[in-house]
């Protein structure tokens, strides 16, 4: 029986957008019989196109955290009166009764990475967001998650079964792109980090471990890439400030970078870091393995059930530890060359269809069961 499933893909064009994306390409193959609303923002309707005429795109202008959220999201959706909806963010219509599922990526909104100045604002989001975190627990027909780590963290915060769980972990497809020479850092020694600079990314310790690596070792960068523009860039350019305040030498922010680009940077770093004090998944080093760049990582939250043993760990609140950790693989290249090789055998082990089948399960566990 062909049943109805829309998807509320408003985060498709963020940084968790990945797999929301990679989501909905694999279930296109996979399902070729119930009948699909991906719901984004109206901005979004062409980033992603599909290819199964049973997936239809639909404009959904409601903003996450917003009343707008509660109040319009909840009249659209009982209007479309889908059999099930995949809410792909915690974030949601609490009083929302339809048959649900909801994606749980992390618990990092519950801990105690204050982005506000202002303390009474960031106390009240977090107490908000305590809320919504266990109200979706009690309401969703099943949870997801992408490590067992969340589900366990998520089970004992929500105070539900772990049966009601399932751990879909992400994938990491090697790159078909071409890579193309990034020009400033040609025959340039390098460290890298890619992505947002979120407090909880610990971007500032980084920094400092790099400054101690200069007195080994003068002439190493550590490289940056990320947007210096837009909402996303404002943590970005308050580190680069910090930095500059600091006396801090050798950094450089590259901005956004192409795919073509950045597949080189992974390709010809000296190490690829990983300093995050808190992780969902983990994909930006799982991606860098895949393109064969060693890792060095953080040893905090789901990060070694997801990397295993193909990366060197550190504490990362011990800046000297993490510094110790990189010089280990800057000073061996033997080490360096074998951190490569199980790195891109971990990356392989992971796969977006196989995500993608394991969500349709629980599609299917939730409309016939």
């Amino acid at each position: 029986m062909t049943k109805t499933i829309a998807i509320d893909a408003r985060i498709i064009n963020s940084s968790t957008g990945r797999y929301v994306e990679r989501l909905l390409h694999y279930l296109e193959q996979l399902d070729k019989t119930n009948t699909y609303y991906i719901l984004v923002p109206t901005k979004d309707l062409d980033y992603f196109k599909p290819q199964n005429p049973n997936f239809k795109m639909m404009a959904a202008d409601f903003a996450n955290y917003s009343f707008a959220e509660q109040i319009g999201f909840k009249k659209f959706l009982n209007q479309l009166h889908p059999d099930l909806v995949h809410f792909c963010m915690p974030q949601q219509p609490i009083l929302y009764e339809g048959a649900h599922v909801t994606t749980v990526h992390d618990l990092t909104l519950l801990n105690t990475y204050n982005s506000d100045k202002n303390w009474l604002v960031y106390k009240a989001k977090q107490l908000v967001g305590q809320y919504v975190f266990k109200r979706v627990g009690q309401t969703s027909a099943h949870i997801i998650t992408p490590t067992n780590y969340v589900k366990k963290a998520y089970s004992d915060f929500a105070k539900i079964s772990s049966s009601k769980i399932t751990v879909t972990y992400e994938g990491c497809e090697l790159s078909t792109t071409r890579p193309k020479e990034y020009p400033p850092l040609k025959d340039k020694k390098f460290i890298l980090y890619v992505g947002q600079q979120s407090s909880y990314k610990n971007i500032r310790r980084l920094m400092q471990a790099h400054q101690q690596l200069l007195q080994k070792h003068p002439d190493l960068l550590l490289v940056l890439v990320g947007r210096l523009t837009g909402k996303n860039a404002k943590p970005l350019l308050a580190n680069q400030a910090w930095a500059k305040k600091q006396g801090y030498k050798g950094i450089e922010y590259t901005g956004f970078l192409p795919d073509e680009q950045l597949l080189w940077c992974m390709q010809h770093t000296q190490a690829y870091v990983f300093p995050s004090l808190s992780e969902g998944f983990g994909l930006p080093a799982l991606e860098a393995m895949a393109a064969g760049a060693p890792v060095v990582s953080s040893n905090s939250t789901c990060l070694p059930e997801v990397y295993g043993n193909a990366t060197i760990y550190f504490d990362p609140k011990n800046t000297n530890q993490m510094a110790a950790k990189i010089l280990e693989v800057l000073d061996n290249p033997k080490l360096s060359a074998e951190l490569i090789k199980k790195g891109r055998e971990q990356a392989a082990k992971y796969s977006w269809r196989k995500m993608a089948k394991q969500t349709l399960e629980v599609y299917n566990k939730v409309l016939f069961q």
